[in-house]
């Protein structure tokens, strides 16, 4: 299982100067939580995620006024879409990020997301073999507080 099994296709691309009410109505519209960043004069892509709006949002900023480029993430870790989806799942739990740009080459082939991690391997009957496995291991009941 490839990250391109399990990677999103639909990539919303929007520019270092709309305003995050202009990402935030694309990401709404194709149903997606984060939109890559092109700037024509960067050294590659960026990524603005739901999680950065909503921050924005809770520290009171103007969504109709403030940009892109000064709420984007800017240093990536990419993925190939060759990659293992276990290489991917580790990489965005090492650096604590939800969403990752997949290339093929230099092109944006498209996002990988956490929630299309666990969609691929629970479609894909691997979350009930590991929840079998797991439930072999029990080390009793969980107390919820």
């Amino acid at each position: 299982m490839f990250v391109r099994d399990g990677m999103n296709r639909t990539v919303v691309m929007v520019g270092p100067d709309h305003t995050l009410r202009e990402a935030a109505r694309r990401m709404t519209h194709a149903g997606v939580g984060a939109a890559v960043v092109i700037d024509p004069d960067g050294e590659g892509p960026s990524i603005v995620t739901e999680r950065d709006l909503l921050t924005a949002s809770g520290r009171g900023d103007d969504l109709d006024s403030e940009r892109v480029a000064d709420h984007m993430t800017q240093r990536l870790t990419y993925a190939a879409a060759d990659w293992p989806l276990e290489r991917a799942a580790e990489e965005m739990v090492r650096a604590h990020f939800r969403h990752v740009v997949v290339l093929d080459g230099s092109e944006v082939v498209g996002i990988l997301s956490m929630r299309d991690i666990v969609r691929f391997w629970v479609e894909g009957g691997i979350a009930a073999e590991f929840a079998s496995k797991s439930r072999e291991k029990s080390i009793g009941p969980v107390a919820v507080i």
